[in-house]
């Protein structure tokens, strides 16, 4: 059987997919957890002289991730990287993907020529949804992207597209736009099977949605639109983010909590 990869210093860059919106810990930094961070406490079990780094900020579009993320990796010296960004773009109205694509396939080629083992992620597959339905041919495209950058690259990929378990949305959180806490703790799993690495992860059962008759999926979908959509677009329309004025949760490298309590 091979050797499992050993790794010193991973750091994650991203938006909320990555900054772990949708796992809430009180306990640590923004008041989330996050596949990330229960990726990185796998990998300091094994090695006590690992580090791990989490730049991801919610909200952030590919150019903001590009500008504020990527040399402030490369500067921590990492020989893991993971990296999902563009999503955000590509949930505006109007988006150049040729554009968006060529720039992140160069931002691919900078963290890989470090010699940084790269981790990568296609998009979800939205096409189970009525609200995301429409756009789901540019996030198949991305997708398409990205499965070609992981092999010109010699990244490691997590087809998300292929993970069939999300289309249960107990996976996903109360807004319906990010993983809930059994969706970051299978994503680690994900994670940590493509890189061939050893766990014995817990499995987190989806979290079981109310039963009900038409009124009651309804009346759901109105508190939804409510809180979690409506906001969202208003702060698209004023150009605000919901990550506007928060920094990093861990800029340098830390060993991660609950590295060895096994959980």
């Amino acid at each position: 059987m091979a050797e499992s990869p050993r790794f010193l210093r991973y750091v994650a860059v991203g938006d909320s997919f990555t900054e772990g919106v949708g796992d809430d810990d009180p306990s640590r930094p923004h008041g989330v957890r996050g596949w990330a961070d229960r990726v990185a406490e796998v990998l300091a079990a094994r090695d006590p002289a690992f580090g791990y780094a989490n730049l991801a900020i919610r909200g952030r579009k590919l150019d903001q991730i590009l500008a504020e993320q990527i040399e402030a990796a490369m500067a921590l010296e990492p020989d893991l990287v993971s990296i999902y960004a563009g999503a955000n773009d590509i949930l505006r109205p109007r988006v150049d993907l040729d554009a968006l694509l060529a720039r992140y396939d160069d931002a691919l080629a900078r963290i890989a020529a470090s010699g940084a083992h790269l981790v990568v992620f296609t998009a979800f597959d939205p096409g189970g949804s009525a609200v995301y339905r429409p756009i789901r041919p540019r996030f198949e495209r991305y997708s398409d992207f990205v499965r070609d950058a992981a092999a010109r690259h010699g990244a490691t990929l997590v087809d998300y597209w292929h993970l069939t378990e999300f289309r249960d949305w107990g996976y996903w959180s109360e807004d319906r736009m990010h993983m809930g806490t059994p969706g970051h703790a299978r994503m680690a799993a994900a994670v940590l099977d493509a890189l061939g690495f050893p766990h014995d992860l817990p499995d987190v059962a989806p979290s079981a949605r109310a039963p009900g008759g038409l009124r009651a999926r309804v009346a759901a979908d109105a508190e939804w639109l409510r809180t979690g959509a409506l906001p969202w677009v208003h702060r698209r329309l004023t150009g605000r983010s919901s990550g506007d004025g928060l920094s990093p949760r861990w800029p340098i490298p830390v060993r991660p909590a609950g590295a060895d309590s096994g959980t």
